[in-house]
């Protein structure tokens, strides 16, 4: 299948060069709408021009529906105001928004202004809600029915409002107020009797959000209750929009590419295609925050440099019990960022979970340092230096199961994202401790290793 598509690609550039139009059109049928959004990212300015001039609305308004940031805006460029508008008419209004967000202020001024009254209303009211919350993610089309109507004539109302909304599969039913009450399936409305009103055969248990919530609060939401759209209500439980599922999933792929990004201290904003002085301002300022860290480690060595002296087999395996801590710990990391992530962690309820990963810590400290200092034994003939090893191993699994733990959870308590460099903090807790703890045992039994 990829490689038909790259075919029938490649064959589009073709056609562009030789400005063959119906050609163009043949392949445009056959060629999957989001794949010839990345494939067209790589054309030439005129090409790209020639393309967008010779496709009609609705193909042109696919493509810039599925188009990343980039190209949407240069999509626009190639466009006057007019044919702007028309694609516009054919596109959910949240699309539009992510769209005149990426542009010049002055250039969407201007578009806003050339609007209909009714849709410049709707466009100002989703440019004030923050791109990341609900206000932000939702759509103003979908079908909202009054309680009172029947069967026959909410059916009328569904074949004339569908085409127009992004959601048909959810009726949203309203009051006399214009309150959100409930929901209907559409699939329940085409079997019902024809006489009875939505009122009667809606699902009254809303699960609703504020405009102000969070996006990923509301990922959590749709995935807890297995939503394929949740709307979003006013104070008064008015209906202001919807969001659907496949905006949740592009939340989900967000934060997670997010958080594992954090992690390791790389802004969200970074990627392949950024300059090399933006990667550098993007990347250096952590970079300086490890190095510091990296010190605090080096100071502890230095603190027992006149016993390593003696002893040169330790230098060989500190490393070890600072590795081994920082693997386990990078365990414990991950299951809290990803518990916190999909709210299963409750500040009051964190002891018993706190507590099992201190005994998780002894356990396996005492399990990995005992097969180590076995091996360090038989290396070094010396039974002190495995008990000491073995030791520091389980000093440090607990030391790396605490940080692992509270590291995530304070950062939330602090209301930052939890993966906020968390691997930096955490690496510098167990290379400092590790080795404080395992140099200060060998210099406890200084004289029983000489």
């Amino acid at each position: 299948m990829e490689n038909k598509t790259q075919i029938q690609l490649e064959k589009l550039l073709q056609a562009l060069v030789k400005h063959d139009t119906q050609q163009i059109d043949d392949i445009y049928e056959h060629v999957q709408t989001i794949d010839l959004a990345k494939e067209i990212e790589d054309l030439e300015d005129n090409q790209l021009e020639y393309l967008c001039n010779h496709i009609d609305d609705e193909k042109l308004a696919e493509i810039l529906e599925e188009s990343d940031e980039d190209l949407q805006v240069d999509i626009i460029d190639c466009l006057n105001n007019k044919r702007i508008l028309d694609l516009f008419n054919l596109i959910p209004k949240d699309t539009i928004v992510d769209i005149l967000g990426e542009l010049p202020m002055g250039k969407r001024k201007q578009l806003i202004n050339l609007m209909k009254a009714g849709d410049k209303k709707v466009i100002e009211q989703l440019l004030g809600y923050e791109e990341d919350s609900a206000g932000g993610l939702m759509t103003t089309e979908y079908i909202a029915l009054s309680q009172n109507l029947t069967m026959i004539n909410a059916l009328k109302k569904i074949k004339e409002i569908g085409p127009k909304t992004e959601v048909i599969e959810t009726i949203f039913v309203l009051n006399d107020k214009k309150q959100l009450i409930g929901t209907a399936d559409l699939r329940d409305i085409l079997v019902a009797n024809d006489n009875v009103t939505l009122g009667s055969i809606m699902d009254d248990q809303v699960i609703s959000v504020a405009p102000e919530t969070d996006q990923e609060d509301v990922s959590l939401l749709v995935s807890k209750y297995d939503l394929t759209t949740i709307p979003v209500v006013n104070k008064n439980n008015g209906l202001l929009g919807i969001i659907t599922v496949d905006d949740i999933i592009d939340v989900i792929q967000e934060e997670h590419t997010e958080d594992m990004l954090q992690m390791h201290g790389v802004n969200k904003e970074e990627s392949l295609d950024s300059t090399l002085l933006e990667s550098i301002k993007m990347r250096l300022p952590w970079l300086i925050v490890n190095l510091v860290t990296a010190f605090l480690a080096s100071f502890t060595v230095k603190m027992f440099e006149s016993t390593i002296e003696q002893i040169v087999a330790l230098s060989a395996t500190m490393t070890i019990v600072t590795g081994m801590g920082g693997n386990a710990g990078s365990q414990t990391l991950s299951i809290m960022i990803r518990s916190i992530a999909l709210g299963e962690v409750h500040f009051k309820d964190c002891f018993p979970a706190f507590i099992k990963e201190i005994f998780l810590g002894i356990i396996n400290g005492l399990v990995t340092g005992a097969v180590t200092g076995v091996i360090v034994y038989v290396l070094y003939g010396n039974f002190y230096l495995g008990i000491i090893i073995c030791i520091a191993m389980i000093g440090n699994l607990v030391v790396s199961g605490f940080f692992g733990f509270v590291i995530p959870v304070a950062l939330k308590a602090l209301h930052a994202d939890p993966a906020l460099a968390s691997s930096i903090f955490l690496t510098t807790a167990t290379d400092v401790l590790g080795f404080f703890i395992f140099l200060s045992l060998a210099n406890l039994f200084l004289p029983y290793l000489i």
